[in-house]
Protein backbone atom coordinates (compact mmCIF):
# COMPACT_ATOMS: atom_id res chain seq x y z
CA UNK A 1 0.00 0.00 0.00
CA UNK A 2 1.82 3.34 -1.09
CA UNK A 3 0.78 6.54 -1.98
CA UNK A 4 2.72 8.62 -4.10
CA UNK A 5 2.72 12.96 -5.18
CA UNK A 6 2.78 12.85 -8.90
CA UNK A 7 5.53 15.51 -8.64
CA UNK A 8 7.66 12.80 -8.63
CA UNK A 9 9.26 11.32 -11.94
CA UNK A 10 7.90 7.41 -12.06
CA UNK A 11 10.99 6.01 -11.79
CA UNK A 12 11.62 7.68 -8.77
CA UNK A 13 8.42 6.84 -6.96
CA UNK A 14 9.54 3.42 -8.09
CA UNK A 15 12.30 3.58 -6.17
CA UNK A 16 10.99 4.55 -3.23
CA UNK A 17 8.30 1.74 -3.30
CA UNK A 18 10.57 -0.71 -3.40
CA UNK A 19 13.12 0.73 -1.18
CA UNK A 20 10.25 0.68 1.42
CA UNK A 21 8.83 -2.57 0.87
CA UNK A 22 12.53 -4.16 1.04
CA UNK A 23 13.20 -2.11 4.54
CA UNK A 24 9.81 -3.26 6.06
CA UNK A 25 10.54 -7.06 4.47
CA UNK A 26 14.12 -7.22 5.55
CA UNK A 27 13.68 -5.52 8.88
CA UNK A 28 10.72 -7.74 9.70
CA UNK A 29 8.76 -5.08 11.19
CA UNK A 30 4.88 -5.56 11.19
CA UNK A 31 4.55 -2.22 9.78
CA UNK A 32 6.48 0.44 8.56
CA UNK A 33 5.59 4.23 6.37
CA UNK A 34 7.76 6.74 5.09
CA UNK A 35 7.27 9.96 3.48
CA UNK A 36 10.00 12.37 1.51
CA UNK A 37 9.38 16.27 1.29
CA UNK A 38 10.91 18.59 -0.96
CA UNK A 39 11.05 22.61 0.31
CA UNK A 40 8.40 21.40 2.82
CA UNK A 41 5.88 19.70 0.87
CA UNK A 42 5.49 15.75 0.91
CA UNK A 43 6.12 14.82 -2.27
CA UNK A 44 6.11 10.77 -1.57
CA UNK A 45 4.73 9.10 0.78
CA UNK A 46 4.04 5.09 1.42
CA UNK A 47 3.01 2.30 3.80
CA UNK A 48 3.87 -1.15 3.78
CA UNK A 49 2.41 -4.12 6.26
CA UNK A 50 -0.35 -4.11 8.67
CA UNK A 51 -1.73 -1.08 8.27
CA UNK A 52 -5.04 0.28 9.86
CA UNK A 53 -7.67 0.12 7.36
CA UNK A 54 -8.58 2.96 5.31
CA UNK A 55 -6.48 5.00 6.93
CA UNK A 56 -3.44 7.28 4.68
CA UNK A 57 -0.11 6.03 5.72
CA UNK A 58 1.37 9.44 6.27
CA UNK A 59 -1.44 10.03 9.01
CA UNK A 60 -0.64 6.61 10.96
CA UNK A 61 0.61 7.54 14.23
CA UNK A 62 3.82 5.91 15.61
CA UNK A 63 5.66 6.56 18.80
CA UNK A 64 8.77 8.80 18.06
CA UNK A 65 10.76 8.19 20.96
CA UNK A 66 14.19 10.86 21.28
CA UNK A 67 12.85 12.74 18.44
CA UNK A 68 10.91 14.14 20.84
CA UNK A 69 14.43 15.95 22.19
CA UNK A 70 14.79 17.77 19.45
CA UNK A 71 11.41 19.72 19.94
CA UNK A 72 12.19 19.78 23.66
CA UNK A 73 15.57 21.86 22.23
CA UNK A 74 13.27 24.20 20.34
CA UNK A 75 11.74 25.39 23.43
CA UNK A 76 15.14 25.73 25.30
CA UNK A 77 16.35 27.62 22.90
CA UNK A 78 13.07 29.80 22.69
CA UNK A 79 14.04 30.88 26.25
CA UNK A 80 17.22 31.72 25.23
CA UNK A 81 16.42 34.15 21.97
CA UNK A 82 13.81 36.05 24.56
CA UNK A 83 16.83 36.27 27.06
CA UNK A 84 15.22 34.00 30.05
CA UNK A 85 18.40 32.06 29.90
CA UNK A 86 21.81 31.79 28.56
CA UNK A 87 23.53 28.89 27.27
CA UNK A 88 26.34 29.02 29.35
CA UNK A 89 24.08 29.45 32.41
CA UNK A 90 24.66 26.16 34.99
CA UNK A 91 20.87 24.80 35.10
CA UNK A 92 21.36 25.04 38.93
CA UNK A 93 20.70 28.68 38.57
CA UNK A 94 17.35 28.13 37.47
CA UNK A 95 16.19 25.02 38.83
CA UNK A 96 16.69 23.33 41.97
CA UNK A 97 18.11 19.47 40.91
CA UNK A 98 20.10 17.47 42.76
CA UNK A 99 21.86 16.50 39.77
CA UNK A 100 23.55 18.27 37.05
CA UNK A 101 22.95 21.40 38.21
CA UNK A 102 26.58 22.16 37.24
CA UNK A 103 26.33 21.05 33.87
CA UNK A 104 25.24 24.48 31.40
CA UNK A 105 22.45 24.45 29.45
CA UNK A 106 24.82 24.20 26.28
CA UNK A 107 26.08 20.95 28.02
CA UNK A 108 22.71 19.14 28.28
CA UNK A 109 21.60 20.73 24.83
CA UNK A 110 24.79 18.51 23.04
CA UNK A 111 25.22 15.76 25.42
CA UNK A 112 28.39 17.12 27.18
CA UNK A 113 26.80 17.30 30.63
CA UNK A 114 28.34 13.96 31.92
CA UNK A 115 25.11 12.53 33.02
CA UNK A 116 24.24 9.09 33.25
CA UNK A 117 22.76 7.47 29.89
CA UNK A 118 19.70 6.41 31.28
CA UNK A 119 17.84 6.88 34.78
CA UNK A 120 17.76 5.10 37.30
CA UNK A 121 16.03 0.89 37.11
CA UNK A 122 13.48 -0.51 36.27
CA UNK A 123 13.98 0.00 32.72
CA UNK A 124 12.43 3.13 32.62
CA UNK A 125 10.51 3.07 28.89
CA UNK A 126 8.82 -0.28 30.50
CA UNK A 127 7.94 1.70 33.41
CA UNK A 128 5.18 3.84 33.95
CA UNK A 129 5.90 7.13 34.93
CA UNK A 130 4.29 7.87 37.90
CA UNK A 131 6.69 5.67 39.78
CA UNK A 132 8.90 8.87 39.03
CA UNK A 133 6.96 12.26 39.45
CA UNK A 134 9.53 14.19 41.05
CA UNK A 135 13.00 14.67 39.44
CA UNK A 136 15.58 13.29 42.18
CA UNK A 137 13.83 9.43 41.26
CA UNK A 138 15.32 9.55 38.08
CA UNK A 139 18.75 9.55 38.96
CA UNK A 140 20.64 5.80 39.69
CA UNK A 141 23.09 5.66 42.30
CA UNK A 142 26.07 6.95 39.80
CA UNK A 143 24.17 9.61 38.07
CA UNK A 144 27.61 11.91 36.94
CA UNK A 145 29.36 9.18 34.84
CA UNK A 146 31.84 12.52 33.43
CA UNK A 147 32.75 16.00 34.60
CA UNK A 148 30.63 18.50 32.53
CA UNK A 149 32.18 19.12 28.97
CA UNK A 150 34.78 16.41 28.88
CA UNK A 151 33.46 14.57 26.39
CA UNK A 152 29.51 13.38 24.31
CA UNK A 153 27.93 11.12 26.94
CA UNK A 154 24.32 10.89 25.40
CA UNK A 155 21.89 11.07 28.50
CA UNK A 156 18.23 10.74 28.66
CA UNK A 157 17.56 12.18 32.45
CA UNK A 158 19.57 15.19 30.86
CA UNK A 159 16.92 15.62 28.58
CA UNK A 160 13.88 14.97 31.37
CA UNK A 161 15.59 17.86 33.37
CA UNK A 162 15.65 20.83 30.21
CA UNK A 163 11.81 19.59 29.81
CA UNK A 164 11.59 20.57 34.14
CA UNK A 165 13.31 23.76 33.47
CA UNK A 166 10.91 24.57 30.43
CA UNK A 167 7.91 24.12 32.78
CA UNK A 168 9.90 26.15 35.88
CA UNK A 169 10.42 28.99 33.42
CA UNK A 170 6.76 28.70 31.37
CA UNK A 171 5.00 27.97 34.43
CA UNK A 172 3.00 24.95 32.81
CA UNK A 173 3.67 21.25 32.16
CA UNK A 174 6.17 21.22 29.36
CA UNK A 175 4.04 19.19 26.79
CA UNK A 176 1.48 22.45 27.34
CA UNK A 177 4.04 24.68 26.53
CA UNK A 178 5.11 22.46 23.74
CA UNK A 179 1.74 21.93 21.67
CA UNK A 180 0.97 25.83 21.74
CA UNK A 181 4.74 27.29 20.93
CA UNK A 182 5.51 24.56 17.91
CA UNK A 183 2.83 22.08 17.28
CA UNK A 184 0.12 24.05 16.66
CA UNK A 185 2.12 27.36 14.74
CA UNK A 186 3.35 24.39 12.67
CA UNK A 187 0.10 22.33 11.85
CA UNK A 188 1.26 19.53 13.67
CA UNK A 189 -2.09 18.25 14.64
CA UNK A 190 -1.43 14.68 14.69
CA UNK A 191 1.87 15.15 17.60
CA UNK A 192 0.18 13.94 21.00
CA UNK A 193 1.48 12.71 24.29
CA UNK A 194 -0.94 9.79 24.39
CA UNK A 195 -1.80 7.78 21.15
CA UNK A 196 -4.54 8.97 19.08
CA UNK A 197 -6.09 6.40 16.56
CA UNK A 198 -5.17 5.78 13.98
CA UNK A 199 -2.18 4.68 15.36
CA UNK A 200 0.47 1.37 14.98
CA UNK A 201 0.52 -0.87 18.01
CA UNK A 202 3.76 -1.73 19.40
CA UNK A 203 5.42 -5.18 18.83
CA UNK A 204 8.65 -7.15 19.99
CA UNK A 205 9.46 -9.51 16.87
CA UNK A 206 11.56 -13.10 17.92
CA UNK A 207 14.81 -12.68 16.49
CA UNK A 208 14.98 -16.33 15.42
CA UNK A 209 11.59 -17.13 14.68
CA UNK A 210 8.48 -15.18 13.01
CA UNK A 211 6.29 -14.48 15.44
CA UNK A 212 5.89 -11.47 18.17
CA UNK A 213 4.17 -10.06 21.46
CA UNK A 214 2.65 -6.68 22.11
CA UNK A 215 5.36 -4.16 23.76
CA UNK A 216 3.68 -2.24 27.12
CA UNK A 217 2.45 1.64 26.12
CA UNK A 218 3.73 3.53 29.29
CA UNK A 219 3.54 7.41 29.85
CA UNK A 220 7.02 7.69 30.72
CA UNK A 221 6.58 10.81 33.33
CA UNK A 222 9.25 13.29 34.19
CA UNK A 223 11.40 11.33 31.22
CA UNK A 224 8.53 12.21 29.11
CA UNK A 225 10.96 15.17 27.09
CA UNK A 226 13.59 12.52 26.08
CA UNK A 227 10.79 10.36 24.29
CA UNK A 228 7.34 10.55 25.17
CA UNK A 229 5.73 11.50 21.49
CA UNK A 230 3.75 10.10 19.00
CA UNK A 231 3.43 10.98 15.75
CA UNK A 232 2.81 10.99 11.55
CA UNK A 233 5.30 11.26 8.76
CA UNK A 234 3.30 13.82 7.32
CA UNK A 235 3.74 16.20 10.83
CA UNK A 236 7.20 15.24 11.38
CA UNK A 237 7.70 16.39 7.35
CA UNK A 238 6.35 19.72 8.59
CA UNK A 239 8.84 19.73 11.68
CA UNK A 240 11.84 18.58 9.62
CA UNK A 241 10.89 21.89 6.69
CA UNK A 242 10.83 23.82 9.94
CA UNK A 243 14.30 22.44 11.04
CA UNK A 244 16.04 22.77 7.24
CA UNK A 245 14.61 26.31 6.31
CA UNK A 246 16.90 29.17 5.60
CA UNK A 247 19.23 26.38 5.77
CA UNK A 248 22.54 29.28 5.83
CA UNK A 249 20.35 31.80 8.07
CA UNK A 250 21.51 34.38 5.49
CA UNK A 251 18.00 34.70 4.20
CA UNK A 252 19.30 34.01 0.85
CA UNK A 253 16.69 31.02 0.44
CA UNK A 254 12.59 31.42 1.19
CA UNK A 255 12.26 31.72 4.52
CA UNK A 256 8.15 30.82 6.48
CA UNK A 257 7.55 33.57 8.14
CA UNK A 258 5.53 30.93 10.76
CA UNK A 259 8.99 29.08 11.33
CA UNK A 260 10.42 32.47 11.84
CA UNK A 261 8.07 33.65 14.71
CA UNK A 262 8.95 29.99 16.31
CA UNK A 263 12.83 30.39 16.49
CA UNK A 264 15.17 32.47 14.20
CA UNK A 265 16.71 31.19 10.71
CA UNK A 266 20.33 31.61 13.00
CA UNK A 267 19.30 29.65 15.85
CA UNK A 268 17.73 26.93 13.94
CA UNK A 269 20.97 27.19 11.91
CA UNK A 270 23.30 27.14 15.15
CA UNK A 271 21.08 23.96 16.36
CA UNK A 272 22.58 22.42 13.35
CA UNK A 273 26.43 22.69 13.86
CA UNK A 274 28.14 20.20 15.72
CA UNK A 275 28.34 21.26 19.30
CA UNK A 276 29.84 17.96 21.07
CA UNK A 277 33.26 17.10 20.56
CA UNK A 278 34.37 13.59 17.63
CA UNK A 279 35.27 10.29 20.03
CA UNK A 280 38.41 10.68 17.68
CA UNK A 281 39.44 12.06 14.68
CA UNK A 282 37.09 13.52 12.00
CA UNK A 283 33.83 12.91 12.74
CA UNK A 284 31.42 10.95 10.48
CA UNK A 285 28.48 11.33 13.02
CA UNK A 286 28.33 14.27 15.84
CA UNK A 287 25.85 16.08 17.51
CA UNK A 288 24.50 19.95 17.68
CA UNK A 289 21.86 21.45 20.18
CA UNK A 290 19.48 18.51 20.39
CA UNK A 291 19.82 17.69 16.37
CA UNK A 292 21.89 14.63 15.22
CA UNK A 293 24.58 14.95 12.85
CA UNK A 294 26.05 13.02 9.56
CA UNK A 295 28.39 12.78 7.44
CA UNK A 296 27.29 10.64 4.64
CA UNK A 297 29.76 8.58 2.41
CA UNK A 298 29.57 10.97 -0.72
CA UNK A 299 30.30 13.46 1.74
CA UNK A 300 26.32 15.34 2.21
CA UNK A 301 25.44 16.27 5.73
CA UNK A 302 21.88 15.42 7.49
CA UNK A 303 20.68 16.94 10.18
CA UNK A 304 17.70 15.23 12.19
CA UNK A 305 17.17 12.45 15.01
CA UNK A 306 16.62 9.36 15.46
CA UNK A 307 14.22 7.60 17.67
CA UNK A 308 13.37 4.07 19.64
CA UNK A 309 10.76 3.02 22.19
CA UNK A 310 10.07 -0.22 22.96
CA UNK A 311 7.80 -1.29 19.97
CA UNK A 312 8.98 1.47 17.69
CA UNK A 313 11.84 2.57 15.57
CA UNK A 314 11.83 6.26 14.38
CA UNK A 315 14.28 8.42 11.76
CA UNK A 316 14.20 11.95 10.27
CA UNK A 317 17.08 13.13 8.35
CA UNK A 318 17.00 16.43 6.47
CA UNK A 319 19.48 17.93 3.81
CA UNK A 320 19.35 21.77 3.18
CA UNK A 321 22.06 22.00 -0.13
CA UNK A 322 19.06 19.52 -1.58
CA UNK A 323 16.37 20.70 -0.15
CA UNK A 324 14.78 17.87 0.94
CA UNK A 325 13.73 15.37 4.34
CA UNK A 326 12.82 12.43 4.83
CA UNK A 327 11.16 10.22 7.41
CA UNK A 328 10.48 6.94 8.19
CA UNK A 329 8.71 5.33 10.80
CA UNK A 330 8.23 1.24 12.36
CA UNK A 331 6.41 -0.32 14.69
CA UNK A 332 9.06 -3.09 16.28
CA UNK A 333 11.32 -2.78 19.54
CA UNK A 334 14.29 -3.29 16.47
CA UNK A 335 14.28 -3.83 12.53
CA UNK A 336 14.28 -2.09 9.54
CA UNK A 337 18.21 -1.57 9.61
CA UNK A 338 18.29 1.60 11.72
CA UNK A 339 15.07 2.68 9.06
CA UNK A 340 16.30 4.17 5.95
CA UNK A 341 15.30 7.76 5.74
CA UNK A 342 18.51 8.89 5.17
CA UNK A 343 18.68 6.33 2.00
CA UNK A 344 15.88 7.30 0.89
CA UNK A 345 16.77 11.06 0.88
CA UNK A 346 19.76 10.57 -1.10
CA UNK A 347 17.94 8.36 -3.43
CA UNK A 348 15.41 10.86 -4.19
CA UNK A 349 18.56 13.85 -4.24
CA UNK A 350 20.34 11.34 -6.94
CA UNK A 351 17.27 10.90 -9.09
CA UNK A 352 16.15 14.29 -9.57
CA UNK A 353 19.14 16.50 -8.05
CA UNK A 354 17.17 20.30 -6.86
CA UNK A 355 18.37 23.17 -9.37
CA UNK A 356 20.27 26.22 -8.09
CA UNK A 357 17.96 28.95 -6.40
CA UNK A 358 17.91 31.50 -9.72
CA UNK A 359 20.10 34.02 -9.52
CA UNK A 360 18.87 37.62 -8.46
CA UNK A 361 20.19 40.97 -7.83
CA UNK A 362 20.19 42.36 -4.93
CA UNK A 363 17.06 44.82 -3.49
CA UNK A 364 17.78 48.26 -4.74
CA UNK A 365 18.11 49.10 -0.78
CA UNK A 366 21.07 46.90 -0.27
CA UNK A 367 22.65 48.27 -3.81
CA UNK A 368 24.82 50.86 -1.42
CA UNK A 369 27.76 52.53 -3.45
CA UNK A 370 30.30 52.93 -0.37
CA UNK A 371 28.90 48.99 0.29
CA UNK A 372 29.56 47.90 -3.34
CA UNK A 373 32.99 49.83 -3.45
CA UNK A 374 34.25 47.37 -1.12
CA UNK A 375 33.10 44.30 -3.57
CA UNK A 376 36.77 42.73 -5.80
CA UNK A 377 40.27 41.85 -5.13
CA UNK A 378 41.73 42.40 -1.68
CA UNK A 379 45.41 40.79 -0.93
CA UNK A 380 46.01 39.34 2.93
CA UNK A 381 49.96 39.82 2.07
CA UNK A 382 50.55 38.43 -1.33
CA UNK A 383 47.59 35.95 -1.01
CA UNK A 384 44.90 37.07 -3.49
CA UNK A 385 41.02 36.72 -1.96
CA UNK A 386 37.92 38.03 -3.24
CA UNK A 387 35.16 39.43 -0.94
CA UNK A 388 31.54 39.53 -2.66
CA UNK A 389 28.41 41.42 -1.80
CA UNK A 390 25.31 39.88 -0.93
CA UNK A 391 21.18 40.74 -0.36
CA UNK A 392 21.01 41.72 3.02
CA UNK A 393 24.41 43.41 3.10
CA UNK A 394 26.34 40.10 3.41
CA UNK A 395 29.85 39.61 2.70
CA UNK A 396 31.97 36.76 1.30
CA UNK A 397 35.36 36.70 1.27
CA UNK A 398 37.31 33.78 0.03
CA UNK A 399 40.39 32.52 -1.56
CA UNK A 400 40.86 33.61 -5.07
CA UNK A 401 42.57 30.01 -5.52
CA UNK A 402 38.91 28.51 -4.53
CA UNK A 403 36.99 28.22 -1.14
CA UNK A 404 39.96 27.61 0.97
CA UNK A 405 40.33 26.76 4.38
CA UNK A 406 39.76 30.72 5.52
CA UNK A 407 36.88 31.48 3.65
CA UNK A 408 33.55 32.62 5.66
CA UNK A 409 31.14 34.45 5.08
CA UNK A 410 29.66 37.78 7.40
CA UNK A 411 26.77 39.23 8.81
CA UNK A 412 26.46 43.17 9.02
CA UNK A 413 26.25 44.15 12.55
CA UNK A 414 23.76 47.19 14.26
CA UNK A 415 26.38 48.89 15.56
CA UNK A 416 28.71 48.78 12.48
CA UNK A 417 31.04 46.43 10.04
CA UNK A 418 30.30 42.60 10.21
CA UNK A 419 30.66 39.83 12.10
CA UNK A 420 31.64 35.81 10.90
CA UNK A 421 29.03 33.46 10.59
CA UNK A 422 31.20 30.70 9.33
CA UNK A 423 34.55 29.18 8.49
CA UNK A 424 37.73 30.13 9.80
CA UNK A 425 36.65 33.48 10.61
CA UNK A 426 33.74 32.82 12.26
CA UNK A 427 32.60 35.24 15.25
CA UNK A 428 35.12 37.41 14.29
CA UNK A 429 34.87 41.24 13.58
CA UNK A 430 35.53 42.57 9.87
CA UNK A 431 35.55 46.39 9.04
CA UNK A 432 36.24 48.73 6.51
CA UNK A 433 39.24 51.06 7.87
CA UNK A 434 38.73 54.64 6.04
CA UNK A 435 41.34 57.45 6.18
CA UNK A 436 40.65 61.12 7.02
CA UNK A 437 38.94 61.55 3.44
CA UNK A 438 36.52 58.44 3.77
CA UNK A 439 38.66 56.56 1.17
CA UNK A 440 39.00 52.68 2.49
CA UNK A 441 42.66 52.00 3.35
CA UNK A 442 42.52 48.36 4.23
CA UNK A 443 40.19 46.03 5.80
CA UNK A 444 40.69 44.71 9.26
CA UNK A 445 39.29 41.00 10.02
CA UNK A 446 40.91 39.97 13.56
CA UNK A 447 43.84 41.78 13.03
CA UNK A 448 44.47 40.42 9.72
CA UNK A 449 45.51 43.60 6.98
CA UNK A 450 43.32 43.24 3.60
CA UNK A 451 44.89 45.09 0.92
CA UNK A 452 44.02 46.01 -2.64
CA UNK A 453 47.96 45.71 -3.62
CA UNK A 454 50.17 42.95 -2.16
CA UNK A 455 51.87 44.92 0.59
CA UNK A 456 50.31 47.91 -0.24
CA UNK A 457 52.15 51.05 0.80
CA UNK A 458 50.06 53.14 1.28
CA UNK A 459 48.12 51.07 3.98
CA UNK A 460 48.64 50.71 7.60
CA UNK A 461 50.95 47.47 7.18
CA UNK A 462 52.33 46.31 10.57
CA UNK A 463 56.11 46.41 9.97
CA UNK A 464 55.34 48.29 6.94
CA UNK A 465 55.83 47.76 3.38
CA UNK A 466 59.86 47.88 2.49
CA UNK A 467 60.34 51.17 0.95
CA UNK A 468 62.46 49.47 -1.70
CA UNK A 469 59.63 48.31 -2.91
CA UNK A 470 59.37 45.38 -5.39
CA UNK A 471 62.28 44.14 -7.43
Amino acid sequence: MTESNAELLPATRRALDHRLALAQSEGRVPSAVAAVAREGRVVWSGGRGELPAGARPEEVQYRIGSLTKTMTAVLVMRLRDEGRVDLADPLGAHLDVPHGGEATLFQLLSHTGGLAAEARGPWWERTPGELRPELPDIFGEQPQKHHPGRRYHYSNPGYALLGALVERLRGEPWFTVLRREVLEPLGMRRTTALPAAPHAEGWAVHPYADVRQREPLVDTGRMAPAGQLWSTAADLALFAAFLADADDAAGTGARSGAHEAILGAATRAEMRRPAAPPEAGAWDSSYGLGVQLARRPDGRVLAGHGGSMPGFVANLWTSGADRLAAVALANATSGLGGVPAAELLELVAAHEPAPPEPWRPMPADDADPALLALAGAWYWGTVPYLLRVHAGRMLTLTPAAGAGVRASRFLPCAAGGWRGLDGYFAGEALRAVTAGEGRVTHLDLGTYVFTREPYDPAAPLPGGADPEGWR
